[in-house]
């Protein structure tokens, strides 16, 4: 019996023409060593099992195999490869750089491959500055990393950086497809597809998920098995749980959620699943964003179908509502029951839409004069919530009648059926009309309203509003505006708060509904000056004479 040998490694590329899914990264490569314009150090960066360390050892094989005249193909000897993981010390890079003015014997370059090279410590990478920009000429360093940001930039200034992008699925299918056949193993397209998703863009995850499965399903790869294995929901479930949420059926949607349920899943895998379901079906609403699904061609049909029946709208509001379920899951004490409530209120989003839309059509009928009492159809339009137009026609033997009225209003509208009944609530409407008070008035009756008001708030201890009315004298204008001058913008952030109380006392007393009130702060001219003590006393006396009083009782001398 022969050593089973993993197809990551049994597969793996030996050039770069063999490298899935980095096509920008390889081309380079070969037209570096072919122009022999080597850089002395490369970074490799990019998420793993895309081919990194791939990359890297096949790199250090052609520039040796480039620039060599010797028939040996196997220059394994001039690669070293370190794990910084394990070797992150300043001694272990003080041993490389010892090791690094040695010249092969076999080749051209000794090529070093640092793999995790982020795991470094911040005293190792100092350490390992010089060498890195200024190697011997034979040696080339390839570090590869996962996680770039943690790299210092004195570092990543020193190298050549390549990123390397996660594989897609179709390029990702392609490869197993090859292994399947080199295998002798029999596998669906739909099988290979959900391992793709599932590897997220890694070839060496997709490869090991592969071998798993086909020990596991005996060399006969099916989609029921992969999904079983996977724990992944049947799309089948999606389908069918998504003409539920179109049709708001209820009682079929809590029954498709309970059998997802009793089969094991979790409710957040679940409204993971369906996430992705109605991304992939709003990918569908655009012919130009139907490519970025990488699916097989009888799945996207049917993606396709179920399109047609959906619109931009739900879909964005589904997709809204399944996220924020998704991120309340972990917190919420009652999993299933929030997951459930997230799916009622999808269902909903066509039906509320649909409640909005209502028959808009007028309905006549006409009122003979013999015939005073007859019902008269009202055709009604809902033109938003609270904006309703009502129109009735009436015939007679002699005229015909129009009446046509547009009526705002925050509550139920009402239903009018006789035409007097309409003539009187308009009629009534103009009699309730107010109308504008503009009264006359002189200076001193508006300063007595001004002084009663001012002894109301005072009364009532909004003191710091007395004092603002009473700092100066309100000037009145002849178009009923009121100018009052204030010492401070704190003053007039209290009148522009009281305004409103201000302005209807002084119109309710003077009958004048046309009063307004501006209030602005004093200009002053006054140059800063210093003041001493004494100074300061007797500016502070001049405004209020007690403080001489308070002065002499508390023995207070100013020049202190």
């Amino acid at each position: 019996m022969s050593e089973f040998l993993v197809s990551a490694r049994k597969y793996r590329p030996t050039s770069f023409d063999d490298v899935v899914g980095q096509s920008s990264v390889t081309s380079t490569l070969k037209n570096a060593i072919q122009s022999n314009q080597l850089a002395q150090s490369y970074l490799f960066c990019g998420p793993r099992g895309v081919g990194k360390t791939t990359c890297a050892r096949i790199f250090a094989k052609e520039i040796n195999k480039f620039s060599s005249e010797s028939p040996i193909d196997d220059f394994s000897y001039n690669i070293f490869e370190l794990d910084a993981a394990s070797n992150n010390s300043v001694d272990d890079i003080r041993n490389l750089t010892d090791q690094v003015r040695v010249p092969p014997q076999i080749g051209k370059y000794k090529v070093y491959i640092i793999d995790e090279v982020h795991m470094l410590s911040q005293a190792a990478f100092n350490a390992f500055l010089k060498t890195l920009e200024e190697p011997p000429s034979h040696a080339k360093f390839i570090l590869a990393t996962t996680e770039k940001h943690k790299i210092i930039p004195t570092i990543l200034s020193r190298c050549q950086i390549f990123d390397f992008k996660r594989v897609n699925n179709d390029d990702i299918v392609k490869n197993l497809k090859f292994v399947a056949e080199n295998e002798s193993i029999s596998a669906d397209d739909d099988a290979l597809y959900l391992i793709a998703e599932k590897s997220d863009g890694a070839l060496r995850d997709s490869l090991s998920l592969f071998d798993r499965l086909v020990s596991f399903s005996d060399n006969n790869l099916t989609y029921k098995d992969v999904a079983d294995h996977l724990n992944v929901l049947d799309y089948q479930y999606f389908f069918k749980i998504t003409s539920h949420l179109l049709s708001n059926d209820i009682s079929s949607i809590m029954l498709t959620f309970d059998e997802v349920i009793s089969n094991g899943f979790d409710g957040q895998n679940f409204i993971n699943g369906l996430s992705e379901h109605l991304r992939k079906l709003l990918l569908c609403q655009n012919k130009e964003t139907i490519e970025l699904l990488s699916i097989n061609d009888s799945l996207r049909e049917k993606y396709l179908d179920q399109a047609k029946d959906t619109d931009s709208n739900f879909l964005l509001e589904a997709l809204k509502l399944t996220n924020t379920c998704d991120l309340q899951y972990k917190i919420s004490n009652s999993k299933r029951l929030l997951v459930e409530i997230c799916l009622m209120q999808v269902s909903s989003i066509n039906f509320l839409d649909n409640s909005k839309k209502k028959n808009k059509k007028f309905v006549v009928s006409s009122i003979k004069k013999d015939h005073p009492e007859s019902e008269i159809s009202l055709k009604k339009e809902i033109e938003s919530d609270n904006n309703i137009q009502v129109k009735v026609e009436a015939e007679s033997d002699e005229k015909k009648i129009e009446v046509v009225e547009n009526k705002i209003s925050s509550h139920k509208p009402k239903t009018i059926s006789i035409l007097g009944s309409l003539k009187q609530e308009l009629a009534n409407e103009e009699e309730n009309k107010t109308p504008i008070k503009s009264d006359q008035f002189t200076e001193v009756e508006f300063l007595d309203a001004w002084n009663e008001m001012n002894s109301m708030f005072s009364k009532k201890g909004k003191t710091n509003l007395s004092l603002a009315l009473t700092s100066n004298t309100p000037n009145l204008s002849d178009n009923f505006l009121i100018e009052i001058t204030l010492s401070n913008t704190s003053q007039i952030e209290l009148i522009q708060e009281e305004k409103m109380n201000l302005l209807g006392f002084l119109r309710k007393r003077l009958n004048n509904d046309l009063i307004d009130l501006i209030p602005k702060v004093v200009q002053s001219n006054a140059e800063n000056t210093l003041y001493t003590n004494s100074d300061k006393y007797k500016k502070m006396y001049e405004q209020n004479k007690n403080l001489a009083i308070l002065g002499q009782k508390l023995g207070l001398d100013p020049d202190y």
